[in-house]
């Protein structure tokens, strides 16, 4: 068990018996809300908050058309693991063969193609009034800062650069893209990818659980939470006493638990409704 691992474990078993105890709406009551309902609740929640933490997943970038990994209609099957062809091993082994696959997983050559959704642009606008909020993303495609987020902490790294690990240079992606395998254009190493690898540490962990105790409003979408250690985060933000703690997904999580609010539909849907 890894350090995170039994971190979790502690905060699963702190609240666990307080979210069993806790009346929420999630499970409805005697008089469940309606999805239209449950949109007005969040709207009032959001115009309250002093500050919203956003954790999002793979199921904000396929609204613009992104493919997710595991889903049926997913990039991989079982035949071909992801954590296979994005592991660190896989990298070292086989520098040229990874950056190839690499290039085919994240679909690079069509990034520039795919736009910023409702969902992001409406956590960019709000940003822009004035409201205090930080997004936590587990998406590498940059979409929120396409949209025009600051405030994004993007905990399993970007497609949209790589780095020299000799010289430390950085590179954007149009260096990424002009070969076939990049390398830095001091140096000639080759060049590593600025995302999370299988067998990496993940990225802004301290800043972002900060800013998840720090929240009073906890808005987690796009996620089925079954990724570690990104998945604590509702453990910890029940925890730290976060008021208010929504989920929006097209199915429910197994941390559904740990959730005052929880809207199943798509998020189009959602944030059009919101929007208006």
């Amino acid at each position: 068990m890894t350090s995170l691992d039994g971190c979790f474990y502690q905060l699963y078993r702190q609240t666990s018996y307080a979210c069993s105890k806790r009346v929420i709406i999630v499970s409805g009551g005697a008089n469940p809300l309606n999805n239209q309902e449950k949109i007005v609740q969040l709207k009032i929640w959001i115009d309250e908050a002093d500050r919203i933490v956003i954790l999002t997943g793979a199921g904000v970038s396929t609204e613009s058309g992104l493919k997710d990994f595991r889903s049926e209609d997913g990039i991989f099957t079982d035949e071909e693991p992801i954590e296979y062809y994005l592991s660190r091993d896989y990298f070292n082994r086989n520098p040229e063969e990874f950056w190839e696959n690499y290039k085919k997983t994240f679909q690079l050559e069509h990034l520039h193609t795919y736009e910023p959704n409702l969902a992001h642009t409406f956590f960019a606008e709000l940003e822009r009034s004035g409201k205090r909020g930080t997004i936590i993303t587990q998406n590498v495609d940059g979409l929120h800062q396409k949209a025009g987020s600051k405030n994004v902490i993007e905990v399993h790294g970007t497609v949209t650069n790589a780095t020299c690990l000799d010289c430390g240079k950085h590179f954007d992606f149009n260096h990424i893209m002009k070969t076939d395998l990049p390398v830095c254009s001091d140096c000639g190493q080759i060049l590593d990818p600025d995302i999370v690898l299988y067998g990496d540490a993940i990225h802004g962990w301290h800043e972002a659980e900060k800013s998840v105790r720090d929240a009073d409003l906890f808005l987690v979408m796009g996620t089925s939470l079954s990724v570690t250690p990104v998945n604590m985060f509702p453990a910890i933000a029940e925890q730290a006493g976060v008021q208010r703690k929504v989920l929006l997904n097209n199915e429910s999580t197994i941390m559904n638990r740990y959730f005052d609010l929880f809207i199943e539909e798509k998020l189009g849907v959602i944030f059009e409704a919101i929007s208006k």
